[in-house]
C-alpha cells in the first residue's frame, strides 16, 4: 500500500490565529482524546472531520494522561493541520479544504 504524501500544515500570522480562535468558540469538540492518548484512531477521526470542515476542536478527557502541549502537536503533525490554540483541555486545529464548497469554507484575513 502507498504512503500518501503529507501536505504541508498552514503557516498563519497572528492576526489569522486571532480570527479562527474567534470562529472557534462557538464549536463543539467533535475528536476526544481518552485514556490512552494520541491512537491512530484518535487521527482517523479527525482526519474524517477535517473533510468536512477546516477548523476542529479536539477535546483531551480527563482520563488521558498525556502532555497536552506535545499530544496537540503531534496531533497537528499528524493531520498536516495548523495548531490554532491550546486552553484547557481543549485543542483548536485548522487545516484548509479545497474540496469544500465555497459557502463551507473559511476565508481567513490576510497576514
Amino acid at each position: 500500500m502507498a504512503k500518501k504524501k503529507k501536505k504541508n500544515a498552514p503557516i498563519l500570522s497572528k492576526k489569522q490565529l486571532r480570527f479562527l480562535r474567534g470562529l472557534a468558540h462557538n464549536l463543539d469538540p467533535l475528536v476526544m482524546i481518552g485514556q490512552h492518548g494520541l491512537t491512530d484512531q484518535v487521527v482517523k477521526s479527525a482526519e474524517d472531520v477535517f473533510r468536512h470542515r477546516e477548523l476542529i476542536k479536539v477535546k483531551v478527557q480527563s482520563t488521558a494522561a498525556v502532555d497536552r502541549p506535545e499530544t496537540a502537536s503531534q496531533l497537528a503533525r499528524e493531520t498536516s493541520s495548523a495548531l490554532v490554540q491550546i486552553i484547557g483541555r481543549i485543542i483548536i486545529l485548522y487545516r484548509p479544504n479545497p474540496d469544500l464548497p465555497p459557502n463551507q469554507t473559511i476565508h481567513i484575513p490576510k497576514g
